[in-house]
């Protein structure tokens, strides 16, 4: 009987390619710890986030590439993920180096409920595996310490010979917000320079730690939030949450006018509010018309992640302070949270390995 080698099999998995990044899996360095034993072939593929949402097909993908080798007797594919950073833009300096992956959650418009939507989206990127922390930068109305219930404030922590403010947590997410530096009733009316200096604050003076992904709950229009952020960070990209009516490809395009004038990358759309569905009969209700968040993406060529129904639970339990995967992880709209979370996490590893080949090719013309 014919022998496989190593060799034989990394060739033949280099038929198996990566769905998202469009390369395969062997010049990806996806492939770990491959072992063969006469016929026996095992190995890992390393995902580049927990939050793989096409880890089925890779691993079918993966057993039909060897099943034509000679000599193979049992095959074993094990997953492990290693998230990879896809920080870049215009800003001057890393103020975040141990978070691989900042997001930044905004809306043209308020009353869209891109906190809720930044809220739940952290939480389910931590349930899929990865490590993931959540920013309240809406300075003007910050809302993510009711809807996480978090009653506690950053405490100060010893860090290489200083100190900075270690977020609570809160469902196991380490949660930090200009709110908890606030009065109750305080209006914010800063501008300019106070705001810059209350977000790097919030940035540089926080104990974050390693991070995969911190999500950004950023103020809804486009203002000096937005600018600071991109003068000041390096970000991966913006997800614009948007509702169904046909205003909002309006409000989408002043979103993506603006990110793109402080080259922020636009990894994808989202529409809340999408439909209600009738407890009684169960019948399908699309209150605020149908797909307006969908063609504005179709129209700007922009990847449409998914479509978030109106539920009561999601009001009743975030005014507890407890988001919806929480509550109930096992229900209906807890699963639209975590396959947007999972398209989310996909794009982000896309503008991850277009970076690091952009980066590649400047290095060889160089």
């Amino acid at each position: 009987m014919e022998m496989v080698t190593k060799d034989v099999v990394l060739e033949a998995l280099k038929k198996v390619q990566d769905p998202e990044l469009h390369r395969d899996i062997v010049s990806l360095g996806m492939v770990k710890d491959l072992e063969v034993t006469g016929g026996k072939i095992a190995f890992t593929v390393e995902l580049t986030t927990p939050a793989c949402p096409l880890k089925d097909s890779i691993q079918e993908d993966c057993k039909r590439a060897l099943a034509g080798l000679n000599g193979v007797t049992a095959l074993e594919i094990s997953f492990g993920a290693q998230v990879r950073g896809s920080k870049s833009g215009a800003g001057q300096t890393d103020l975040l180096p141990t978070v691989k992956n900042l997001v930044l959650v905004a809306a043209g418009k308020g009353g869209v409920g891109k906190s809720t939507v930044a809220a739940n989206l952290a939480v389910a990127l931590k349930m899929h595996g990865a490590t993931t922390g959540l920013l309240d930068a809406d300075i003007y109305g910050p809302s993510i310490p009711i809807i996480m219930g978090v009653r506690d404030g950053p405490k100060k922590v010893a860090v290489n010979g200083g100190f900075k403010l270690e977020p609570p947590l809160a469902h196991n997410l380490p949660v930090m917000s200009i709110g908890f530096f606030l009065e109750p009733d305080q209006a914010v009316i800063w501008r300019g320079p106070m705001l810059g200096k209350a977000l790097h604050q919030l940035m540089a003076d926080v104990h974050w730690g390693e991070l995969d992904y911190l999500v950004v709950d950023m103020p809804p229009g486009t203002g000096d939030v937005q600018i600071t952020f991109s003068q000041q960070l390096k970000v991966s990209g913006a997800l614009l949450v948007a509702t169904p009516q046909d205003v909002a490809l309006a409000d989408v395009i002043r979103a993506k006018t603006m990110f793109d004038k402080v080259m922020v990358p636009i990894v994808g759309i989202v529409e809340n509010m999408s439909y209600f569905i009738c407890d009684g009969c169960g019948k399908r209700h699309e209150i605020f018309s149908r797909g307006g968040a969908e063609r504005a993406a179709e129209r700007l060529k922009i990847p449409f992640l998914g479509e978030i129904p109106i539920t009561s639970s999601i009001r009743e339990w975030g005014d507890k302070g407890v988001p919806i995967l929480v509550r109930e992880p096992k229900s209906e709209i807890s699963k639209v949270f975590l396959e947007i979370a999972s398209r989310l996490a996909g794009q982000l590893s896309v503008v991850s390995e277009t970076a690091r080949r952009a980066q590649s090719l400047k290095i060889i013309s160089s």
